[in-house]
């Protein structure tokens, strides 16, 4: 492998916008998009109070943990299922710290301190590490692909060979067909043109066995 081959980790991460921001949602997801990630999966759910107990678990026995399960129990949420590189640690840096009133001196233009209160009312959450991540995505994405997916020039190579040719030609087609549904007629034709699916070989002379 060339030694100056750049590896590219595209991370999974949950970014969870809070009760207390849900009105700021748009403009929330605007940043999220702006910053280069790509939304997977996005849900709006309404946690009871022991959802709330099972997703921050880790802080139980804390003195403001019963206020924090009551906050989060208290309205919607939006999760989502975001990915780019090194998301983890870009998505940490843009919420800011867990304060609120520290992010507005420390991180300004964070969007704990443009949207959130205090130390829990802090508007967004953010997984913490690959560990937490790939906890709190099963929480709320049961179906969620957690495996980080490499970016190099063996996957150019892999797709110059095995994917483009065949492609091309179908978004060929497509362009001389142009189907009312575009996206639908592709995969139909893809699926009916995969040069690697198997195919039954009949025999030139089979063998036919005399009825007894």
């Amino acid at each position: 492998m060339n030694e100056n081959t750049t590896f590219i980790n595209i991370e999974q991460t949950l970014a969870l916008i809070k009760p207390d921001a849900i009105d700021h949602a748009e403009e929330i997801e605007d940043i999220i998009l702006s910053n280069g990630f790509l939304v997977l999966q996005k849900r709006r759910v309404q946690l009871t109070p022991e959802q709330s107990s099972d997703f921050y678990a880790e802080h139980s026995g804390k003195i403001f943990f019963p206020s924090l399960v009551a906050f989060m129990s208290s309205g919607e949420s939006i999760a989502y299922l975001l990915a780019r590189n090194k998301a983890i640690e870009h998505w940490r840096k843009i919420i800011g710290p867990t304060n609120s009133a520290k992010a507005r001196d420390e991180a300004p233009t964070s969007i704990r301190a443009l949207y959130g209160t205090d130390n829990y009312k802090n508007a967004v959450h953010g997984s913490d590490s690959l560990k937490s991540a790939f906890r709190e995505i099963q929480f709320f994405f049961s179906n969620g692909i957690i495996e980080p997916i490499l970016s190099n020039d063996d996957a150019k190579d892999y797709l110059r060979k095995y994917v483009n040719p065949t492609l091309l030609k179908g978004l060929i087609q497509l362009c001389k067909r142009k189907p009312i549904e575009p996206i639908i007629w592709l995969s139909d034709w893809l699926a009916n043109n995969n040069p690697y699916r198997p195919r039954i070989v009949e025999p030139e002379n089979p063998i036919v066995q005399e009825p007894i």
